[in-house]
């Protein structure tokens, strides 16, 4: 009993979080209380049954809170979602205020960009809402490798690419906390699959973890120091990854150097002790047996005071940055126009021009009247569901778009769709709460009202939408392969209009890389316009008619076929999974055990044998066939590379160049630095994206002088053997290129070889 008394001390000698040393703090907290501060609001005290600590009225939806010690001035926090701006409540008892959020592009749009600036500047928007509208933490960026195009949240990620994720998400973590609040950086790590995500065993040597896995995450940490990292729902060779010390201590905080919170994905791993031992700092949202776990561990004295005290002074250093903390006066406020105009530019940035022929794009003045088929041209998607939704007021659909830039979409067969997915809506179904909801199928058109269409018609646009989210991963058949009613609808809208010598325009409202091998040669030009948030009809629209110039590349493959993928042989099946598999799976989330018995290939365990050769990696590797590389995007003017120049500096290489618009309209370039090792020591992918920079607007005739640098100890891979990373000896081919296999200059670089840093090494035995 004497482990649980108070520590009686006088009122007026109570230490109070911010009056008093955060050590003199902790002094004074009852075991009980340093419990508490460590387990999410939500849970219950087993002998009472009381919720302890329950302060979701604070912002209703948010996804959690912390719980508050008020004798000791210690406040709640709130953490709220998430990656394409804040998750809350829209509306609220007692009021007739609204609270809705802005919708921003989704993370894998943002990523097209390639412009960090812009990426920054889309954070500071949403910061701003989290600001002002009572949280604290913004649980984002998530930046996870795109492993394979099936997972059902890779429209949270940024790349297959660790470097570009990366960049991407430190510009993210910069922008938001700008504001004075706390980002997530999540999910810490190898988080690619979404069914059976709370068992699942992700099995990998070091060096693909190394290279590929923690790369994004290291960089983030690195240049932006986010407030918290968020560890991952599955295993890590045999091993939860919040109960990893290795991952969350030894790799995290004393090689990287992160100063802030670790804390669970929800109702992640499933032993607090082990997580408190590990440096998981925080468990949400907060469950009893987490509570009696550690009351249990502590007077067992299996779980020591210092590892306690450890976790409970990160909780009281986060707890003193927020803005809870700070009484800051938020006024429920933020300013929604601004934040519209961020989204509406940021998403035109990203979007990307697969196919243009014959300059079928922009439409010219001459275009007033469209014929729009597909049912998304009518319901556009903003982005995908789970904890990546965003609760906004309004989307702007293709149609609205259109009609705003002055193009008129054919009257009838808008009342045709719109009383078709009036009728169709209802007859869909969503297999669990979180998960995603079914499309519309698309709406069959006879070929006689197709050729009608075509002879009073300017245009023909059609809108593909594919959409996916939490627990559930991405269909082969109906989800990445077009299903047999939109190839139908291509196929017969490319033989109507181009009878009658009329474009063919195609538009991709995808949560990521869908087939288009098969059918991309028929429609005149391919737009992918991703997730593109609330404002994306305006921002199709800005694209189609020439008043943005699109810039985006991709941030991954699209192969030619799922089967060319990598780890296509290593990743569940949704397909062969029936509807009460994945309601049972997701249904796991807090009942999970850890026991993977069942052995199941892909669902309890997945086999990381690609190693590092994920993606681009692969395919360039292998010189294998792919639709569209890593990199790709075409634009409505042209531009020129030319004087590279590489100088070395210590072991700094700063690499210049000159890019001109060569063609007839302003834009921007993306331009890409790849590198080519010996590949003696060990095998190496042909080369690696090392650097990137986005130009400014440039006018036709226009030039600017681009530098980037590299670092030659990022030229280093890793040694499973020395447990190191290691620069070979030898030359070294830099490829600079407007994508992976568009390389416009080169130069070889010789460069010494030596063990740049000896790291700690990972237990890797399940």
């Amino acid at each position: 009993m004497l482990l649980f008394c108070s520590l009686q001390a006088t009122a007026q000698d109570v230490p109070l979080l911010g009056k008093s040393s955060i050590n003199d703090v902790i002094k004074a907290m009852t075991i009980e209380e340093k419990i508490s501060l460590l387990i999410g609001a939500a849970s219950e005290d087993s002998a009472t049954g009381a919720v302890v600590g329950r302060t979701e009225a604070i912002v209703p939806g948010a996804a959690g809170t912390t719980v508050a010690i008020p004798r000791l001035g210690i406040p709640a926090t709130v953490l709220a979602d998430g990656p394409a701006g804040l998750r809350i409540a829209p509306t609220r008892e007692g009021t007739d205020a609204t609270f809705y959020c802005t919708h921003f592009p989704v993370e894998t749009l943002l990523a097209s960009t390639w412009n960090t600036e812009l990426v920054s500047e889309v954070g500071r928007a949403m910061g701003s809402e989290v600001l002002e509208y009572g949280a604290d933490v913004l649980l984002a960026p998530a930046t996870n490798i795109m492993r394979n195009p099936l997972c059902g949240r890779n429209f949270e990620y940024y790349s297959e690419d660790p470097l570009l994720a990366g960049k991407i998400a430190a510009a993210m973590i910069r922008g938001v906390q700008s504001n004075g609040v706390g980002t997530s950086l999540k999910h810490f790590a190898v988080n690619n699959q979404e069914i059976n995500r709370t068992a699942i065993d992700a099995r990998l040597s070091p060096r693909p973890l190394r290279e590929i896995y923690l790369k994004p995450f290291e960089i983030a940490v690195k240049e932006a120091q986010p407030w918290t990292v968020m560890t991952s729902y599955n295993k890590i060779n045999g091993t939860y990854a919040s109960q990893r010390a290795d991952l969350v201590t030894s790799i995290l905080r004393d090689e990287w150097g992160f100063e802030g919170l670790v804390m669970s994905d929800w109702h992640g791993g499933i032993d607090a002790v082990e997580q408190v031992r590990a440096g998981n700092d925080l468990m949400m949202p907060g469950t009893a047996r987490q509570r009696e776990q550690l009351r249990e561990a502590i007077l067992a004295g299996t779980l020591s005071m210092r590892d306690v005290d450890t976790s409970v002074k990160c909780m009281l250093e986060y707890i003193q940055r927020t803005p809870r903390f700070k009484a800051y006066a938020y006024d429920n406020r933020p300013d929604l126009t601004a934040h519209a105009d961020v989204t509406r530019r940021s998403a035109a940035e990203g979007m990307v021009l697969l196919e243009n022929r014959n300059e079928a794009l922009p439409l010219g003045r001459q275009i007033r009247k469209a014929a729009v088929f597909g049912t998304t041209s009518y319901d556009l998607i903003a982005g995908g569901t789970g904890s990546g939704d965003v609760n906004h007021a309004y989307v702007v659909s293709l149609i609205e778009g259109l009609e705003k830039a002055g193009i008129k979409p054919e009257d009838s067969l808008r009342k045709e769709y719109e009383k078709y997915i009036s009728i169709e809506t209802p007859k869909l179904k969503q297999l669990a709460w979180f998960m995603p909801r079914e499309r519309v199928l698309e709406m069959r058109v006879e070929k006689e009202r197709l050729r009608k269409l075509a002879k009073s018609q300017d245009v023909a646009l059609i809108t593909i939408g594919k959409t996916s989210g939490e627990f559930v991963d991405r269909k082969l058949n109906g989800n990445f392969n077009l299903t047999e009613e939109e190839r139908m609808l291509i196929d017969n809208v490319c033989e109507a209009f181009h009878a009658e010598r009329k474009k063919v325009i195609v538009i991709l409202n995808v949560c990521g890389v869908i087939e288009t091998a098969s059918w991309s040669a028929e429609p005149d030009a391919v737009l992918v316009a991703w997730m593109a948030g609330q404002e994306g009809g305006n921002t199709i629209a800005d694209i189609l008619t020439g008043k943005v110039n699109p810039s985006g590349k991709l941030p991954m493959t699209f192969p030619v076929a799922y089967a060319d993928v990598p780890s296509a042989g290593n990743f569940a099946d949704p397909d062969r999974l029936t509807d009460k598999d994945l309601v049972d799976l997701m249904n796991s989330l807090e009942e999970h055990t850890g026991d993977n018995s069942q052995n199941r290939k892909d669902i309890d365990y997945s086999n990381y044998e690609e190693g590092v050769f994920v993606g681009y990696r692969h395919f360039d590797t292998q010189k294998r066939q792919v639709a569209y590389p890593f990199g790709y995007g075409l634009s409505y003017t042209n531009f020129a590379y030319s004087d590279l120049k590489i100088e070395l500096s210590g072991d700094l290489f700063t690499v210049t160049f000159e890019i001109k618009n060569t063609g007839n309209q302003a834009g921007k370039e993306v331009a890409q630095l790849y590198v080519s090792a010996p590949g003696q020591d060990m095998p190496k992918p042909a080369q690696e994206l090392k650097a990137f920079a986005k130009t400014r607007l440039l006018e036709p005739g226009e030039s600017e002088r681009v530098t980037l640098t590299v670092n030659a100890d990022d030229l280093a891979s890793f040694s499973e053997d020395e447990s190191a990373w290691v620069r070979e000896n030898g030359v070294y081919e830099f490829h600079l290129g407007a994508s992976s296999r568009d390389i416009r200059l080169k130069e070889n670089v010789e460069v010494a070889g030596k063990i740049v840093e000896r790291v700690y090494p990972l237990i890797i035995e399940r």
